[in-house]
């Protein structure tokens, strides 16, 4: 089991190099196993490209290494206690991704000015307070400023995002960039209005509980 979830993690941080969200040895990925009392993390340190399954770090809910070669990231207390506070997250990503990071880098929260924020993150991208890297404040930070959105941007540092699964957590990655340069570069435009607040719920619920499943059942696609 731990050999296929070292996969499954060495897959997802390469995913986040392959999407241009990480760069160098910045950035880091990880999963849960609650039943095992494990989480499997990117080692510090590592280029991506020279990353392979055996080289994930297998730590215990303390932060000790059970399993690896190398030291685990410098933001595993971070994972650890989002964990332990969120028990509906089985994959954490942190990426410094340029876009979103340089909200982070203004303390500024990204605006639900467009469906597909309220979408996928169901209104505004919140930016939570700086924290220091390498203990459990950031962890704490995020879970008292995430609300039900699957990203936070941490203020000064970057970007975090939670997922049920590696796929989840990933894809809010992807979509926080995406949508970040789009509303970076609006700004450039003109002035930005945020959607209703009905609006937002209205394309999150209908995203969250129908997108996909309606979409097969009454046989279209988008």
């Amino acid at each position: 089991m731990l050999e296929q979830m070292r996969k499954e993690v060495c897959e997802g941080n390469l995913a986040l190099a392959r999407h241009g969200l990480v760069a160098w040895t910045g950035g880091n990925l990880s999963a849960i196993d609650r039943d095992r009392g494990v989480i499997v993390i990117k080692p510090s340190g590592m280029l991506y490209d020279d990353m392979t399954p055996e080289d994930m770090v297998v730590v215990d809910f303390d932060g000790k290494v059970v399993e690896g070669e190398h030291g685990p990231s410098s933001d595993t207390l971070s994972h650890l206690q989002i964990y332990a506070g969120r028990e509906d997250v089985g994959a954490v990503v942190h990426t410094h991704s340029t876009y979103a990071t340089a909200f982070a880098a203004v303390g500024r929260e990204i605006p639900c000015c467009l469906t597909a924020i309220a979408d996928e993150f169901g209104g505004p991208i919140p930016c939570g307070g700086y924290a220091r890297i390498g203990s459990d404040e950031i962890g704490k930070e995020l879970l008292a400023s995430i609300g039900h959105s699957p990203a936070i941007l941490m203020k000064q540092h970057g970007v975090f995002t939670i997922g049920a699964t590696i796929t989840k957590a990933l894809q809010a990655a992807v979509m926080v960039e995406d949508v970040a340069k789009t509303v970076a570069v609006a700004h450039t435009l003109g002035t930005i209005t945020d959607l209703p607040a009905d609006e937002i719920a209205a394309n999150y619920d209908r995203y969250t509980h129908r997108y996909g499943t309606m979409a097969a059942s009454e046989g279209v696609t988008q």
